[in-house]
């Protein structure tokens, strides 16, 4: 009697496992998501608000840097081509807007490294207060890019600035120096500004990027009777490889669309020293308020962060493959 009891019940528990399985299939192929039909109806509403906020514009501005098309004269919307971008290219303004970008960028990417690798190594060793410090060396990136912009324009104030304050305390100048008015030290006070902003980030990425180092291999290379500098190259910096890419993306993405630190502090000057290429589209579009060629520039700014973004890949990515 129990055996026959029991037969009906192991045919209803084995249909119910069935219909589950049949409904995992459905929804996504249980863990190995051989049908992610399921999975795919669901991001379908983020991918549709993802399209239409982010992709009308970017398509919509390309179109439009195809075209002859300022404020000044609305009505004139005539197809002109690549025009725009002979026209940047053979323009005097482009070329030294580019070198100017290419020396803030060159100088706040490498300062931004050596500084962050220099603090992230600092910060990993043991010492009393250490958290302390981990903590507040977050500050400096929790600072919005205007009012950083903001501060250091007090700090190089030409009157009341601080720094001119502690560089004639300390003797090192006699007066006070208009450090913004200076084409060098102008750019040079743009890049410490933007460095003191974007170290942080830099510090964190590398910092547990080292804490994932296993101290074995440390302890091994010691045995063998490694220097610092022969750890530092065979055992840390393998194991940076890929944080350092990643650094070395973002800052120089940063450096190159760098806007708020260079609208509050210079605008561009003096004269043309620290205009940009983003600032020289910023000039193009709303204050000549030409849309044709400032998208045109936008797109130049574009493919030139691309074609660096995809040089970095090139050199460290294969460099960085290890297993974890």
């Amino acid at each position: 009697m129990s055996d026959r009891a029991s037969a009906p019940e192991g045919k209803a528990v084995a249909t119910d496992a069935h219909t589950v399985n049949q409904a995992a299939g459905w929804m996504g192929g249980g863990v190995g998501h051989e049908r992610p039909y399921f999975a795919y109806l669901l991001n379908t509403p983020a991918l549709l608000v993802i399209v239409l906020l982010a992709g009308y514009p970017i398509v919509y501005s390309a179109w439009i840097s195809l075209h002859k098309y300022s404020l000044k004269r609305p009505r004139i919307f005539d197809f002109v081509g690549l025009s725009n971008y002979r026209q940047i290219l053979e323009s005097d303004e482009f070329w030294s807007a580019l070198w100017i970008t290419l020396e803030f960028t060159g100088l706040a990417v490498t300062l931004v490294v050596l500084l962050g690798l220099a603090i992230a190594l600092l910060l990993n060793c043991d010492f009393p207060g250490r958290d302390v410090v981990r903590t507040l060396i977050l500050l400096p990136w929790a600072i919005p890019p205007v009012v950083n912009g903001l501060m250091w324009q007090w700090i190089y104030d030409s009157k009341v600035g601080a720094l001119n304050g502690l560089l004639v305390s300390l003797g090192l100048i006699d007066e006070y120096r208009g450090w913004l008015s200076d084409p060098l030290s102008a750019l040079l006070a743009l890049v410490f500004a933007d460095v003191w902003n974007a170290v942080p980030l830099a510090v964190v990425l590398l910092l547990a990027a080292l804490q994932r180092i296993p101290v074995e291999l440390y302890d091994a290379a010691r045995v063998d009777g490694g220097s610092p500098f022969q750890l530092f190259r065979y055992v840390t910096f393998p194991w940076l490889a890929q944080p350092l890419l990643i650094v070395l993306i973002l800052q120089t993405l940063s450096a190159i669309r760098a806007f708020d630190v260079i609208y509050v502090l210079t605008a561009g000057g003096p004269g043309t020293a620290t205009t940009t290429l983003t600032w020289k589209t910023f000039l193009t579009t709303f204050d000549s308020l030409d849309f044709g060629v400032g998208n045109a520039y936008a797109y130049t700014v574009s493919l030139i962060t691309l074609a660096l973004a995809l040089v970095y890949f090139r050199v460290l990515y294969r460099r960085g493959e290890f297993e974890a």
